[in-house]
């Protein structure tokens, strides 16, 4: 038993009460598989079972057509979508949990043919990705995107904006900015995928400015406390990285300072076995040095090392991601050192309750 781990203690988010800090992580589903690619029953009995979690993070949710690349994600910018995670929230609430919905725009990472008016997906700089993507003809690779004007680019802040009003009226308790794993935002923060030369490229005060644009356009609409953001600092996909990661992020990550945001969410890749063996290959408390406010740390946990995160300091929430795909009470296996059942990979994606809803908690065993 490690009940009296700081792990299962409340937490105060900015206002928001949680009843641990167990996050569960933004996990990409892809269960709206409907034309409206609106979220529904289904999608809200997944969250439902897993609301024991002090926090949920919703699933990436484009902020608009432009920003869709993968199939039967939810979107956020239609009253259909709208409506269907009014269904989602209202259970997690119901549940007595807490969730926030993830903002989300892939960039780069979708193909004309899932586009909305057939042109090329849009990104800061004609960066190729490496990579394929299921379109409605099979999957096929990733193309060249089309550099954004700065038109493109003010109408996607827009949208982010409205994105997060309507997440709010949908009955989420905040909205989180995927600002990570070279999407849209990423792509302008790195240099090796941003090579604009107006004011959003060069150095890292205008690479960053996107981002920070997305986060003032957002706060015209919704209080501080109710807005966090996840960044990947050092790089998350091979071949898109910034050059000098270390100091672009720590000038991101002061200047976030000035906005009090609910929380800052770092996503690192570390395995389990590095968590406890190599506990310094996390980047988390260089980053932790520099940010005031609430840290949450992703990327490997385990029980084990989410314990020790929390009473070195370093984070103040921790993350699960893959654990709770099929582990929908895993709050309590990790309050009762109880055995975890391991994930089915074949069934992350598409596919319906198999694999997604269908995981027995401890007392359906």
């Amino acid at each position: 038993m490690i009940e009296k781990s700081k792990l299962f203690e409340r937490y105060n988010l900015a206002g928001t009460i949680l009843a641990n800090r167990i996050v569960m992580a933004p996990l990409t589903r892809r269960r709206a598989e409907n034309q409206e690619l609106a979220a529904n029953e289904l999608i809200a009995e997944y969250y439902r079972q897993r609301a024991t979690a002090g926090l949920l993070i919703s699933e990436g949710s484009q902020i608009s057509p432009q920003g869709y690349g993968y199939s039967g994600s939810p979107g956020c910018y239609s009253q259909t979508q709208i409506d269907g995670w009014k269904i989602v929230t209202k259970a997690v609430h119901e549940a007595g949990g807490k969730i926030f919905h993830q903002l989300w725009h892939v960039g780069p990472f979708s193909h004309r043919l899932l586009q909305p008016t057939g042109g090329l997906p849009l990104s800061a700089s004609a960066v190729q990705p490496s990579g394929e993507v299921l379109t409605p003809e099979g999957r096929l690779p990733y193309e060249v995107p089309m550099a954004m004007t700065v038109d493109q680019i003010y109408q996607t802040i827009r949208d982010f904006g409205q994105a997060a009003q309507n997440a709010m009226t949908a009955g989420f308790d905040g909205v989180e900015i995927h600002g990570a794993h070279a999407y849209i935002i990423d792509q302008f923060i790195m240099d090796s995928t941003n090579r604009r030369a107006d004011e959003f490229g060069g150095n890292v005060a205008n690479r960053s400015k996107f981002l920070f644009f997305v986060i003032e356009e957002i706060l015209k609409y919704l209080p501080s406390e109710k807005v966090g953001l996840r960044l990947s600092p050092e790089g998350y996909r091979p071949g898109l990285f910034d050059s000098a990661a270390r100091k672009t992020f720590s000038y991101i990550i002061q200047k976030l300072n000035d906005y009090h945001l609910a929380y800052l969410h770092l996503s690192e890749q570390m395995s389990p076995e590095d968590r406890i063996k190599n506990p310094g290959k996390s980047f988390v408390s260089y980053y932790r040095d520099l940010h005031r406010g609430t840290l949450l740390s992703c990327g490997g946990h385990s029980g084990e090392s989410a314990q020790r995160m929390l009473e070195e300091g370093h984070a103040d929430l921790i993350v699960f991601g893959r654990p709770f795909i099929s582990n929908p009470d895993l709050v309590e296996r990790l309050r009762t050192n109880a055995p975890l059942t391991s994930p089915d990979k074949a069934t992350f994606y598409h596919g319906g309750a198999t694999g997604y809803t269908d995981y027995p908690a401890l007392n359906q065993d």
